[in-house]
C-alpha cells in the first residue's frame, strides 16, 4: 500500500511489479498499449481533452471498460481535477492532453501538484519523433518546460517502451515523497505496432526512497521530547500522505504536547481535540504561532518550514531545538537547521517515536508541560478565532463559511480556492478527518477549487463535496461546471462574492493607503461605463444555470441556513450559491509578509500582550 493510499483508507492501487508471471503478449498499437497499461496500474479515471498528437490514444480509450475518461473544458481543469482526485482518494491522479498548448496548459496544475507533493501522472501527446526540434505545428518541449516542476519526466519515442514507462511513472509518483510525473509520447510511437504484456520489467537503479528511520535518531528525538519544557508537534501534509494520522494521535496523547497542523495538514489531527492549538502561519491562530515562537523544542513531522509558517526566518522560534522528520532528505536543514534530522516515512517515524517515548517513560523520564499548558490555555482563551458581524446587516463571509461547515453532511470534502475565503475556510470549518480539506497550499493557485472539487467528487461519489471559492477564483475555471453537469458530478459551489480580489484588496487596505488599484471585480472604469458600478457582471446565478447547474443567491443573514439546506438537498446536479458578502471583511490573525512572527496581529491594530515572563 502506498503512502497516499494509506492516508484515507482507500483501496490499494495495483502496484506495478518489476518481474513475475507475465500475461500473454497482445499485438496492439502503441496507443492501445497505453490504455492497457493504464488499466493495469489501476487508473480508473482520466481527465483530459483530445487533440492531434494524442488522438491515437483516444480511439482505444473509447473501448475501455475499466478507464473512465472525463472530457474537461480546459486542460488546467484536467490537471486540478486529477489533483483533487488524488488528494481525496489517495490514488494517483491522471490527466491527459495533446501537444503544444494542450501540454503547456497543464503546467500550472503540474507546478501546483509539485509544490503540494500530490501523486499525479500527466500524459501528453508529442509531435512525431522525427519532427521533434523542428518547430513543427503544435510542438512544445514540455519535458524541458516541466523538468523543474516534476518529480520525474519521460519522453517516449518507441511504442515498446510505453508499458514500462507508465509502470515506472505510477511507481515514482506514488512512492517516497509523492509528486507529479510527466509522460510525453510521440505520435508515431502511439501509431506504431507493438506487443503488450504485463507486468513490464522496471529498472530504476537510482530511485530508492528511504522509509525506515534510523534508530539512533529516533532515540535522540524521544529524549528531547521528554526533556523539553515547551515542546510543540508541528504537523504537515506529509502525515496525511503517509496515512499516519492514527499514529500521530497516539504520540500526541502519549506525550501531552500541543499539536499545530499546517494549512496542508488540516485534518491530520482533529480540530476538536484539546491538544490541538490551531494552524500556524501568516494567518494562523495566535496560540499556534506563539507556541512555535516560544517553544524550546519543535518536532516537525512531514512539513518543510515554509516561509508562510516561519515568517522572517532568522527570528523564527529562537529558543527551540529542532527534530525534523521528512521522507525527503532535501527538506531537512533546507530552511532551518535540525538538531535531530530523521529521514523516513512519517508513519514509520511516528510509530518508532511512540515506542522510544514509551521506553523513556518506563525509565522514569517524562516531560512536565504543566506550566507550558497554563500559558497555552491562557492564550487560547484570550485570543480565540472570531469575527465581527457587519454593522449594516449584510452577510459576513466568515459566518457563511462557518454555517456551510456546520450544516454539511458527515464526511463532506471541502475544496477551497486561494485568498481570503481559503483562510476563512481553514479557520471556521472543523476538520476532524484526513483528506476532507483540499487546497492549493504551496503554489496558491487561483482557480483550483472548482476542478479540484470535481476530481474529488469523481473519486469519492458517495461524499458531499463543497467548493468554497471567491468571485475572482471562480471566474478562472468555472467552465468545468459544464463538465460536472454533463458527467453527473454534482458538486456544490459557494461563491464568497465580495466584488473584489479580496486578499489583494486587504493588503491594499493595510499597506497601500486604501488605494484599490485593479482589485474591484464588479465594475469597470467609471469614465468608460458609468452605469456598471453596483451591477453584477457576470450574474453568477444565470451563468451557473447556463452551464446546467442550479443557481441560488443569498444576500441576507436570515436566509443563510435555508439556502445552504436547499443546496445540500440537491444531489442530481451541481449547485452554485452566490453569497453576496461584505467587501471590507479581513482575515485575522495576520503576520505581515517579511516580518517576525513575534509581530502577529490578533486583529487590526490589536497586538497580543503575552507578558514579559514568557520571553525566557
Amino acid at each position: 500500500m502506498t503512502m497516499t493510499e494509506q492516508a484515507t483508507g482507500a483501496h490499494p492501487q495495483p502496484r506495478p511489479r518489476s518481474g513475475g508471471q507475465q500475461s500473454a503478449p497482445e499485438h496492439v498499437t502503441g496507443a492501445k498499449s497505453l490504455i492497457r497499461s493504464l488499466e493495469e496500474v489501476g487508473a480508473e479515471t482520466v481527465f483530459g481533452i483530445p487533440g492531434g498528437a494524442i488522438l491515437p490514444a483516444y480511439d482505444p480509450l473509447m473501448d475501455s471498460t475499466r478507464v473512465r475518461h472525463v472530457l474537461v473544458r480546459h486542460e488546467q481543469g484536467a490537471g486540478h481535477a486529477a489533483t483533487g482526485y488524488a488528494q481525496a482518494t489517495g490514488r494517483v491522479g491522471v490527466c491527459m492532453a495533446t501537444s503544444g498548448p494542450g501540454a503547456t496548459n497543464l503546467v500550472t496544475p503540474i507546478a501546483d501538484a509539485h509544490m503540494d507533493s500530490v501523486p499525479l501522472v500527466a500524459i501528453t501527446g508529442q509531435v512525431a519523433s522525427k519532427a521533434i526540434g523542428t518547430d513543427a505545428f503544435q510542438e512544445a518541449d514540455i519535458v524541458g518546460i516541466t523538468m523543474p516542476i516534476t518529480k520525474h519526466n519521460f519522453l517516449v519515442t518507441k511504442a515498446e517502451d510505453i508499458p514500462r514507462v507508465i509502470a515506472q511513472a505510477f511507481h515514482i509518483a506514488s512512492t517516497g515523497r509523492p509528486g507529479p510525473v510527466l509522460v510525453d509520447i510521440a505520435k508515431d510511437a502511439l501509431q506504431a505496432k507493438t506487443t503488450f504484456s504485463w507486468p513490464p520489467v522496471m529498472d530504476l537503479p537510482g530511485y530508492r526512497p528511504v522509509t525506515k528511520p534510523h534508530a539512533k535518531q529516533i532515540r535522540e528525538g524521544a529524549k528531547l521530547i521528554t526533556q523539553a519544557k515547551r515542546p510543540v508537534l508541528y504537523v504537515g501534509g506529509g502525515v496525511i500522505k503517509a496515512g499516519a494520522t492514527a499514529e500521530l494521535k497516539v504520540l500526541a496523547e502519549l506525550t501531552g504536547a500541543p499539536v499545530t497542523t499546517t494549512l496542508m495538514g488540516l485534518g491530520a489531527f482533529p480540530d476538536s481535540h484539546p491538544l490541538h492549538v490551531g494552524m500556524p502561519g501568516m494567518h494562523g491562530s495566535v496560540t499556534a504561532v506563539t507556541a512555535l515562537q516560544k517553544a524550546d523544542l519543535i518536532v516537525a513531522l512531514g512539513t518543510r518550514f515554509d516561509d508562510r509558517v516561519t515568517g522572517k526566518l532568522d527570528s523564527f522560534a529562537p529558543h527551540a531545538k529542532i527534530v525534523h522528520a521528512d521522507i525527503d532528505p532535501a527538506e531537512i536543514g533546507k530552511n532551518r537547521a535540525a538538531d535531530v534530522p530523521i529521514v523516513g516515512d512519517a508513519r514509520e517515524v511516528i510509530a518508532d517515536l511512540i515506542q522510544a517515548v514509551q521506553k523513556e517513560h518506563s525509565e522514569g523520564h517524562q516531560g512536565d508541560y504543566s506550566a507550558w499548558w497554563k500559558d497555552l490555555s491562557r492564550w487560547r482563551e484570550t485570543y480565540p478565532l472570531g469575527y465581527d458581524l457587519p454593522a449594516d446587516g449584510s452577510l459576513s463571509p466568515q459566518q457563511v463559511i462557518e454555517r456551510i461547515g456546520q450544516l454539511a453532511p458527515e464526511n463532506t470534502i471541502f475544496a477551497a480556492g486561494v485568498g481570503q475565503h481559503q483562510m476563512w475556510s481553514a479557520h471556521f470549518i472543523q476538520y476532524e478527518k484526513p483528506a476532507t480539506w483540499l487546497n492549493s497550499g504551496g503554489a496558491g493557485t487561483m482557480g483550483y477549487a472548482v476542478p479540484a472539487a470535481m476530481g474529488a467528487k469523481a473519486g469519492m461519489p458517495g461524499n458531499t463535496v463543497w467548493a468554497i471559492d471567491g468571485d475572482g477564483c471562480f471566474q478562472m475555471t468555472n467552465q468545468e461546471l459544464t463538465t460536472c453537469a454533463l458527467n453527473n458530478i454534482p458538486i456544490k459551489v459557494a461563491i464568497i462574492n465580495n466584488g473584489a480580489l479580496g486578499m489583494v484588496r486587504q493588503w491594499q487596505t493595510l499597506f497601500y493607503n486604501q488605494r484599490y488599484s485593479n482589485t474591484v471585480l464588479h465594475s469597470g472604469p467609471e469614465d468608460i461605463n458609468p452605469d456598471a458600478k453596483g451591477t453584477r457582471v457576470p450574474d453568477f446565478v444565470k451563468l451557473s444555470e447556463a452551464m446546467g447547474c442550479v443557481g441560488l443567491r443569498c444576500e441576507r443573514p436570515e436566509d443563510l441556513d435555508k439556502v445552504i439546506a436547499e443546496a445540500n438537498s440537491i444531489n442530481d446536479r451541481p449547485v452554485v450559491v452566490d453569497f453576496i458578502v461584505h467587501e471590507d471583511a479581513m482575515v485575522w490573525p495576520m503576520v505581515a509578509a517579511g516580518t517576525s512572527n513575534d509581530e502577529i496581529m490578533a486583529a487590526r491594530d490589536v497586538r497580543p500582550d503575552f507578558g514579559d515572563n514568557e520571553d525566557d
